[in-house]
């Protein structure tokens, strides 16, 4: 059965308890993880999101979304 992609990003979410953008760009090739979430939350699901702040390859300051589902 193929999934589309609101459920690749709720089954992970199931299984893993989180995503960032990155982790849904490498493992489904989805870039626009925030679209996704709202459609979610749209549907009813409790997601919490969390601003990360991080250093990226070059030791620059950014943040980034991680997602969690509440169940």
């Amino acid at each position: 059965m193929k999934l589309n992609q609101k459920q690749k990003v709720l089954r992970h979410l199931k299984e893993t308890g989180s995503i960032n953008p990155l982790d849904a760009l490498k493992e489904y090739s989805i870039m626009r993880l925030a679209a996704v979430i709202y459609d979610l939350k749209d549907e009813g699901y409790y997601i919490k999101t969390d601003i990360v702040k991080s250093r990226n390859k070059f030791g620059e300051k950014v943040s980034f979304a991680k997602y969690t589902l509440v169940l």
